[in-house]
């Protein structure tokens, strides 16, 4: 198990656990009682540690290496998925992931971003930070959901946009605002999931739906702490107060009007219980995606509109 710096009582905890569990198993002495009591002193530490968490605990969380990304849900949520590959301009990004899969019957076109389950696979997937053109392979992936009327499902899960200069030599910025402005006007549902990290454009670029919705341990903003306190404070020691002064967690961006819906996460985050968080975030796209498809499409477009004019308003003083 990989324990964060804010879950150091429970790591403490289950040390001693193992160790008496160990003691156990030479029968020589009766430790049942023991394990009992460090069992429930475990259970008790985990509710007190994640019944207040703050913004940059969240923001711990939603980084956790054993966190599942893209593919795992896309594993677990569809009876069937054909990976499609390429934007037809330049290659193949490995930081999206896009195809058509079967989600009980429900054909659908899921796209997300994929960060890699080890330094080799993160290397390979550039740490789930996107190029162009893996902005436009979302863009061909989902016109093609257009052409075939299948409802679009985007996973959110990136540290933001690839910043380097070969991303900006072949058009990064124009191929974000790309998306945005198709994605705006796209005939068919949309529906979005920040399962992890949201940020800056690189979340954006395939973050405009319908219905959008944030697992309970992940973060939604323009900037990351570390990046926001180098730059108001040139240190990266002030991450926990620019977490705090974002306002990124979920429940402020449902405050905000930003997304409609929080998913619940199991106790100890998304990790200690992979398949019944996919399962969770399986039922909740699975009712949104029903919910926008008995509405006619015009309507739905409409109301995409109205709902991202709306972000940002605020009331002039009288």
């Amino acid at each position: 198990m990989v324990f964060l710096e804010f879950e150091r009582p429970l790591e403490e905890l289950y040390d001693k656990l193992e160790k008496v569990r160990e003691v156990a198993e030479d029968g020589v002495v009766d430790m049942s009682e023991t394990i009992l009591d460090l069992e429930s002193r475990i259970k008790q530490t985990r509710k007190d540690i994640y019944g207040n968490l703050t913004g940059w605990q969240r923001v711990q969380l939603s980084r956790h290496p054993e966190r599942p990304y893209s593919l795992y849900y896309i594993e677990q949520m569809c009876r069937k998925f054909v990976e499609l590959h390429g934007d037809r301009y330049y290659g193949d990004d490995k930081a999206i992931v896009g195809g058509i899969g079967n989600m009980d019957g429900q054909t659908v076109v899921i796209i997300g971003h994929q960060k890699g389950v080890n330094t080799k696979m993160r290397q390979y997937r550039n740490f789930g930070m996107a190029n162009p053109e893996g902005y436009r392979k979302a863009l061909r992936l989902m016109k093609i959901a257009e052409r075939f009327n299948f409802p679009v499902v985007c996973l959110i899960d990136t540290p933001g946009a690839y910043p380097g200069i070969e991303a900006e030599e072949r058009g990064q910025a124009e191929a974000i605002a790309r998306n945005l402005f198709e994605m705006a006007q796209l005939r068919v549902p949309i529906v979005c999931a920040v399962i992890g990290e949201g940020a800056s454009g690189g979340a954006i670029g395939i973050g405009l739906g319908d219905h959008v919705m944030m697992l309970e341990n992940t973060w939604y903003s323009v900037i990351s702490p570390e990046s926001c306190s180098s730059i108001l404070w040139r240190s990266w020691d002030y991450k926990e107060q620019a977490a705090d002064a974002l306002k990124l967690t979920a429940e402020d961006m449902l405050g905000f009007g930003i997304i409609d819906e929080i998913v619940k996460e199991p106790q100890g985050g998304a990790h200690s219980g992979r398949k019944e968080m996919a399962k969770s975030l399986k039922k909740q796209l699975k009712k949104a995606i029903a919910a926008l498809q008995a509405k006619d499409i015009d309507q739905v477009i409409e109301e995409r509109i109205d709902k991202y004019s709306r972000i940002g308003q605020v009331e002039r003083a009288k």
